[in-house]
């Protein structure tokens, strides 16, 4: 059974960077497209980045497009996010989650495993 189990995240000042990582375990990571998702306080959890079974295709909230990138190393059974230009407006519990397939889901109801999140602060 797929586990997930997120970390980097931390208190950092605004216009900094964090990467955060996503160790899958109990199967084969590259079955499964990864999505990345934010909780703020108060807000509804939403995705932000999503990278493809193999790493070839990436999709990202617009809100966070051109400050974070998304990745993969198959061999290492791990998903990344890479966090720069960091804002207040980015702070919140990340989670990773896969979904049963390859390709990065248009919706985010296919999600069904999910990691237990890691914090991330951005404030001065």
């Amino acid at each position: 059974q797929l586990q997930l189990v997120e970390s980097g995240g931390g208190l950092v000042q605004p216009g900094g960077s964090l990467r955060l990582s996503c160790v899958a375990s109990g199967s084969p990571l590259d079955n499964h497209s990864v999505g990345w998702f934010r909780q703020a306080p108060g807000k509804e959890r939403g995705r932000v980045a999503c990278v493809s079974g193999g790493g070839g295709l990436t999709d990202y909230a617009d809100s966070v497009k051109g400050r974070f990138t998304v990745s993969r190393d198959n061999t290492a059974n791990t998903a990344y996010l890479q966090m720069d230009n960091l804002t207040p407006e980015d702070s919140g519990v990340y989670y990773c989650a896969t979904p049963p397939r390859r390709l990065c889901p248009t919706g985010d109801g296919l999600f069904e495993t999910w990691g237990q999140g890691t914090q991330v602060t951005v404030s001065s």
